[in-house]
């Protein structure tokens, strides 16, 4: 309504009802008519220094090379160097060198203070009393891993046999949790001071992005797969990662792990000037029962989960007696000795984690990440394994205490 002036006469539809846009949404709107977004915009006064740029390129090709790992049609992709970071927009090249853009300053510092992530588990069902709070800042990408590490971490998670396999499986599925964290950071309106929150409650696990949906996208058309990106930078280098894909999928993936999971329908709320994914946890009624399916850590708990002769054994595990005298040995003690052998083995990762907190306990995700040239979050996520396991011990906080190696028998 020209007759108001901008302020007064910007209105946005949100939902069934039309609002009056506040100042930052106005900026956002200015930038969409210029067919621009804000993380390509030049960051003033922000240094572009070779540290941060050779940092950049070795965690981009880091993830990479994780992704390439997990993915079997992933596909070989060259370095990531300078030039790529130009060729996206992540820098700016001028005749007396380079400029950052705000997306380079998101993914390689703590330049914008409100670029946080802020995590905390509730008691109950409302925001109330804290259990657990933290909050993250650094690049982007980080702080998505250390915000689905503390989730991981907060939820409940057992321990199955599938066949001769041991399996973890967490309470809700860890793809939707992540790309909940990940869509909230990519999708999230950076002129809006606010930051991500990804709160965890006795129902549910809920994450709040600032923002809203992009300007000119309905709930309607994002859940249809219609994609829309708001900050075209980071959504470039998260799919280059493989964080994300291209094709307006991320709302309907969580969908379908929760289904996978058999958990109640996601809700996906959009606010005036935020967005909230809600992933349900199964009530305590509901939940499932795996005591079953846990690994007995003795024999006495081996025989009565799995039975104590060969032909008990073939019945819970399938195959025949023959494949399991060829494998697993002649005798029940000898099948049951061999079978927890199998499960104690130790991954490449885990045998490096050791070698290297052998020879200094003191070392912190961060450096083992760089040193075995894999993400924290995979760290993390086995030196949990370790620590359950008994081979690892954690003495002092967790900023300035240090790692034990037990002797492995």
């Amino acid at each position: 309504m020209k007759s108001k002036g901008k302020e007064k006469g910007t209105y946005v539809r949100v939902g069934g009802t039309s609002r009056l846009a506040d100042p930052e949404k106005i900026r956002e709107l200015e930038y969409e008519g210029e067919r621009v977004s804000w993380d390509e915009q030049i960051c003033i006064n922000y240094p572009v220094t070779e540290a941060a740029v050779k940092k950049l390129c070795r965690d981009i090709n880091r993830y990479r090379k994780e992704m390439q790992e997990i993915r079997e049609n992933a596909g070989t992709r060259p370095r990531v160097t300078r030039t790529q970071l130009i060729n996206w927009n992540v820098l700016k090249k001028r005749e007396n060198g380079y400029l950052a853009s705000n997306a380079f300053a998101l993914l390689t510092g703590k330049y914008f203070h409100y670029s946080k992530t802020q995590c905390a588990v509730f008691a109950g069902t409302e925001r109330g009393e804290f259990i657990d709070k933290q909050e993250y800042d650094g690049p982007l990408y980080e702080q998505i891993e250390n915000a689905y590490s503390f989730v991981l971490r907060n939820i409940r998670r057992s321990a199955r046999v599938e066949g001769l396999v041991r399996k973890e499986k967490y309470e809700l599925p860890p793809a939707a949790i992540r790309e909940m964290i990940i869509n909230a950071q990519c999708h999230r309106n950076f002129l809006d001071s606010s930051c991500v929150q990804v709160a965890l409650y006795d129902d549910r696990l809920e994450v709040t992005s600032p923002g809203g949906l992009c300007f000119g996208l309905t709930l309607e058309e994002a859940m249809s797969g219609r994609s829309k990106q708001r900050n075209r930078v980071i959504a470039e280098v998260f799919n280059q990662i493989g964080l994300i894909e291209a094709w307006g999928t991320g709302l309907r993936n969580i969908r379908r792990a929760a289904a996978a999971y058999h958990l109640p329908e996601p809700e996906f709320i959009e606010m005036p000037e935020t967005f909230r994914v809600n992933l349900f946890r199964k009530g305590i009624a509901e939940k499932v029962d795996y005591s079953a399916g846990i690994i007995a850590e003795d024999s006495e708990e081996i025989r009565r989960s799995f039975g104590e002769n060969s032909e008990e054994f073939r019945g819970n595990f399938g195959g025949t007696s023959e494949e399991l005298r060829r494998n697993f040995g002649e005798a029940s003690e000898e099948f049951r000795e061999n079978f927890r052998e199998k499960q104690e083995e130790l991954n490449d990762t885990q045998k490096k984690i050791i070698q290297l907190l052998s020879t200094d306990g003191s070392r912190t995700a961060a450096e083992l990440s760089e040193k075995i040239g894999i993400t924290r979050r995979s760290i993390e996520m086995n030196i949990r394994n370790l620590k359950d396991r008994g081979i690892l011990v954690r003495h002092g906080p967790a900023k300035g205490g240090y790692w034990e190696v037990k002797k492995q028998k």
